[in-house]
């Protein structure tokens, strides 16, 4: 493959710029020096023409003075010629100089010292286009030259392949080392989390350290279970494999939770560990894995009851900062605005068969609806989906008002969950929840009851298994909506009449 030589526009405007300087001056000397013959000429005329009309001049004859200065006029370079007698009294003007200005040579004819008139001759102007033309070989072989100089360069200054080889490998060196930075890096902080995670497992393995050194100790103290001292021991290293497992899978609030667990098992001694160990395994022989449903989020694990969170998204930590005066007086109304929905919700008919297990309030985390299904029948996860959805939009009218009247008033967010995920929900709010959203953490038969009544989409970018599981309320059916916003008309008409009695 040909390469053009660098930069090569820019040389061609370099040459082009030479070649009209180098034009420009040679127009400039050769009107200087045509300029300089022309002015030593007109005067050697103007002295001629006063020597031969010297006596026509003293006589005043206009006739013999026009005949010679026409003689003078037919030269080239001479556009007009005027003379006057010793009183300043034009006695012939020959030629058209108001057509061709140019240089006037003015000159007193003298006889004696007598001054018997005046002589006035006007050459014309040097034309820039004549002095082009006058040099139209040095103009057109300058050209031809710079010209061949521009391909000359082009020729030469190509790069040439090792050049090219060098080039690219100046280049690759420079790419390398870039990604090489980037995947130091990546590297870095890559290796700090994995020394976070490595932290958390010492941690895990340390509790069941401790908890191996008492059952060591206890059966030290009890001469009788020298026999079972082997089968501890490998039990014991079952279950920190089995802890490490669990760490690097699950996340920090299941971490958390299994921390505690097994600290409380290190607190009561061998005995327990290893009764809790043997029933783990024992469960595993039999394909259960009932201790690890819940943490691992089986889709199909029985309900009967779910929880719907509210929180107030309150990003600056406002409701803190509230004065008693002015936060106690919102959070009862927020009480009371949700016992009013939950009481006007559970009246539908397509909710027959839901009731609530405790009596919601509302605090500066949230508040907290439990509901439970009479029957087999009872759609309990639509109750708590509709419940959530249908605060969001009460709030959302009492919010508006009052931030309208230039009082406080949070937005909230909601997160419909079973009893065993009641924790996770919370934390998934923290986390992912937004303003006016809705959070879904149900099992499949939850999924299946509300799947012909709302619409769902999946967490972006999930990085827990909960977020995985977690779904988004993204809308309902006309019919559900219709029956929300009939139920909401029906809770604020009741503020309204408890506000004016």
């Amino acid at each position: 493959m040909t390469y053009l030589a660098p930069r090569q526009g820019l040389f061609a405007i370099i040459i082009l710029v030479s070649f009209c300087l180098q034009t420009l001056l040679l127009v400039i000397s050769t009107d200087q020096q045509l300029s300089n013959s022309r002015a030593q000429k007109g005067e050697q005329m103007v002295t001629q023409l006063i020597d031969e009309a010297r006596l026509s001049l003293e006589n005043k004859d206009r006739v013999s003075l026009s005949v010679i200065a026409n003689r003078y006029t037919s030269e080239q370079d001479v556009a007009r010629i005027l003379i006057k007698d010793n009183n300043g009294d034009v006695l012939v003007p020959v030629g058209n100089a108001p057509m061709q200005q140019g240089d006037t040579i003015n000159q007193i004819a003298t006889k004696g010292d007598a001054v018997i008139g005046s002589v006035a001759l006007t050459l014309k102007d040097i034309s820039k286009g004549e002095i082009i033309a006058m040099q139209w070989p040095f103009v057109i072989g300058s050209m031809l030259l710079h010209l061949l100089l521009w391909l000359i360069y082009g020729y030469i200054a190509r790069p040439t392949r090792e050049q090219i080889n060098a080039l690219s490998r100046d280049i690759q060196d420079l790419h390398r080392e870039h990604y090489r930075q980037l995947d130091q890096r990546g590297y870095e902080r890559e290796f700090e989390r994995n020394l976070e995670r490595g932290d958390e497992i010492e941690s895990g393995s340390a509790v069941f350290a401790s908890a191996a050194n008492g059952a060591a100790n206890a059966t030290n103290r009890n001469p009788n279970t020298d026999k079972l001292d082997l089968p501890r021991k490998l039990d014991i290293h079952s279950a920190v494999n089995q802890y490490v497992r669990g760490q690097q899978g699950q996340n920090a609030e299941l971490d958390a939770t299994h921390d505690t667990t097994e600290n409380d098992k290190s607190n009561d001694g061998a005995d327990g560990l290893h009764d809790e160990v043997t029933a783990a395994n024992a469960n595993g022989k039999n394909g259960s894995h009932k201790s690890n449903s819940a943490a691992r989020l089986s889709a199909t694990r029985p309900f009967d009851s779910v929880s719907v969170q509210i929180v107030f998204h309150d990003e600056f930590n406002m409701l803190e900062r509230l004065a008693p005066s002015q936060r106690l007086p919102y959070l009862a109304l927020c009480t009371q605005l949700l016992n009013q929905a939950v009481t006007e919700l559970l009246k539908q008919p397509l909710l027959l068969g839901v009731s609530t297990i405790n009596e919601p309030r509302f605090d500066e985390s949230g508040a907290y609806v439990m509901l439970k299904a009479d029957n087999s029948h009872a759609k309990v996860a639509l109750a708590g989906v509709m419940l959530g959805k249908l605060y969001l939009m009460l709030n959302k009218i009492i919010h508006d008002k009052h931030i309208e009247l230039s009082r406080f008033a949070l937005p909230a967010k909601a997160g419909v969950s079973d009893n065993a995920q009641v924790e996770a929900m919370s934390h998934l709010l923290e986390s992912v929840g937004k303003k006016e959203q809705m959070l879904i953490l149900l099992p499949n038969a939850g999924i299946k009851q509300i799947n012909h009544h709302v619409q769902l989409q999946s967490v972006m970018r999930p990085t827990t298994v909960y977020e995985r599981e977690c779904a988004i309320f993204d809308g309902g059916n006309d019919a559900m909506i219709q029956r929300l916003a009939d139920v909401r008309n029906a809770v604020l008409m009741i503020e309204e009449t408890e506000e004016q009695g």
